[in-house]
């Protein structure tokens, strides 16, 4: 599949576990950034067609990354991925344009329906 996912966490566990199970089904185009910084700049060159976005990050946080990539791109696509108890966070995400979002620890299950979802 060539669509393109940009997979953004401060963890490097968490980009791995996701992107393997992404790769495991066909997804093979896939770029990750460390923190919501990172995120923006890659965004602007890259041009994913998904972005996986962790909520709490150092530098530049997921919120503050979604509001700016959809600035940029109104039609972004983007998942929120966030652990249990970050429901203010989640609502505030969804209200600034994050298609969905996905609750930590991961099912790989829950991840691709999310992804083949938007994606097609």
């Amino acid at each position: 599949m060539d669509k393109k996912i940009m997979i953004v966490d401060d963890a490097a566990f968490m980009r791995m576990m996701i992107k393997d199970t992404l790769l495991k089904n066909g997804y093979e185009n896939i770029i990750e950034a460390a923190d919501g910084e990172i995120a923006v700049q890659s965004y602007k060159t890259e041009k994913p067609d998904l972005t996986l976005m962790d909520i709490t990050m150092p530098n530049k946080n997921g919120l503050e990354a979604l509001k700016e990539i959809k600035e940029m791109d109104p039609s972004a696509k983007i998942v929120m991925c966030s652990a249990m108890g970050q429901e203010s966070m989640v609502v505030e995400a969804i209200r600034s344009g994050a298609k969905d979002f996905i609750v930590k620890p991961f099912k790989a299950e829950r991840v691709l329906k999310t992804v083949q979802g938007i994606l097609g």
